[in-house]
């Protein structure tokens, strides 16, 4: 059933044979919700998680985050590959997804558009219809908002002399909302206090990494002051979305920091993925440290002291490994607010064993790693992370990566890759 447009003043749920039929809210800046009501789903009991069900229970909550690669390459595409049921990429995602079968989830790399099309399309016709025998899953709330990537800045921003182009973008994209992001949900989600971070300006967070243009003797000059007046944190936003489960709210802090490649001597992209890394260690952080936070709609501060959250996101870094800048991940794996689940698989072991290369070079544990990269350079790493507060225990975690003999490989595979080249990862929590 199609999901209507409304506005976000106007949220209807409508019965039908007995059933509460959601209605999605598009708010007047495009961040969207669809509310309805809350229903179970049974655990898969599939092996790739404690078959206990995603968090369907009144106490356990399953989160994930999936960084699924449901981008294209033109504005539009994603919305046209999702109008049938027949994209190949799309039912192994939707797969995945159903056989770990979260209570929340984060989707990385999933195109936004201001109608919310794409991500009714992918519940309606992937998500809610069963894949490769795996069951239907359905998400009645949904979350997705503006992403900074392909948003026009009108700078040249990577100083190669001309001014256009994604590299030019406040977030590197070749069209507005390329490589966005969106949150499915089993449970409400509070729009009414969402907060969102995509205009936060860089040169607010003190101390911040400013890139620095090495051939001249000024510090932490790459960008011009006119520049710095509108170079954005995020590459493509920090969302900060309340979740109620129950008589619980956990808040689900969502990102996608910019890879820390694909730039100078100036290290612009590894210094401004350590400082995306660093601004969910602040805000989550009471007293000063968040101070100087301030979300889009201009209310100061981080999260409240007592509150529950998950930090969740390819952070695109890893604690040993990679070309992210030193520490960056540390920041929320040493927050003393946080606990690291360190999820596994076998899949991840394998892997690193038979495709040898950069891998054979690296000090981290390969168990860990959640992204299957190049070979050659950088091998493949942990760089996705699902970070509870310390008040919500852990019960379990995983990375669905499959080992080759497991019939379920065939979803993970090799490249190039029938799904995405980063893996599911997962954490049960006690609320």
């Amino acid at each position: 059933m199609r999901r209507s447009l409304l506005t976000a003043t106007l949220v209807l749920t409508v019965g039908l044979a007995g059933t509460l039929a959601p209605l999605a809210a598009n708010a007047d800046d495009g961040a969207r919700s669809a509310r309805g009501d809350h229903g179970t789903q049974p655990g898969q009991g599939n092996g790739h998680g404690n078959g206990n069900g995603n968090g369907a229970t009144k106490k356990t909550l399953r989160v994930a985050t999936y960084n699924l690669s449901l981008n294209r390459a033109s504005e539009g595409e994603l919305v046209d590959d999702l109008s049938t049921p027949d994209d190949a990429q799309a039912r192994t995602v939707a797969e995945v997804i159903q056989r770990a079968d979260p209570g929340v989830v984060l989707l990385n790399e999933f195109d936004f558009d201001a109608e919310g099309e794409a991500l009714d399309l992918f519940r309606e016709n992937y998500l809610e219809v069963g894949q490769g025998g795996a069951d239907a899953v359905r998400y009645r709330y949904a979350y997705t908002a503006p992403s900074n990537t392909g948003v026009t800045s009108g700078f040249d921003l990577n100083n190669d002399g001309t001014v256009g182009g994604g590299d030019d973008a406040f977030g590197f994209g070749l069209f507005e909302g390329q490589y966005g992001m969106a949150i499915l949900s089993k449970y409400p989600i509070d729009t009414d206090e969402v907060r969102t971070f995509q205009n936060f300006l860089w040169k607010d967070m003190p101390g911040a990494l400013l890139p620095d243009d090495p051939t001249t003797p000024e510090p932490d000059d790459w960008f011009t002051d006119a520049e710095l007046d509108v170079v954005r944190l995020s590459s493509k936003s920090h969302w900060d979305v309340p979740v109620r489960v129950g008589r619980e709210t956990v808040h689900v802090l969502a990102s996608h920091p910019t890879p820390p490649t694909f730039d100078g001597p100036e290290d612009r992209n590894g210094r401004r993925n350590h400082d995306e890394i660093r601004f969910w260690s602040d805000y989550v952080t009471p007293g000063k440290t968040s101070r100087y936070v301030y979300d889009d709609d201009g209310e100061r501060g981080g999260l409240p002291g007592g509150a529950s959250f998950v930090v969740v996101g390819d952070q695109n870094a890893a604690p040993h490994d990679g070309d992210s800048y030193d520490v960056a991940i540390d920041q929320l794996l040493d927050n003393r607010r946080l606990t690291d689940p360190m999820p596994t698989s076998d899949g991840a072991v394998e892997a690193a064993e038979l495709q040898g290369g950069a891998n054979t070079t690296h000090t981290g544990d390969p168990a860990l790693d959640t992204a299957d990269f190049a070979d050659t350079t950088p091998g493949n790493l942990r760089a996705d992370y699902v970070l509870p507060s310390r008040d919500l225990r852990v019960r379990d975690a995983g990375v669905f990566w499959p080992t080759a003999d497991d019939p379920l490989s065939r979803l993970t595979g090799t490249y190039p890759f029938p799904s995405s080249d980063h893996r599911l990862v997962w954490v049960d929590v006690t609320l």
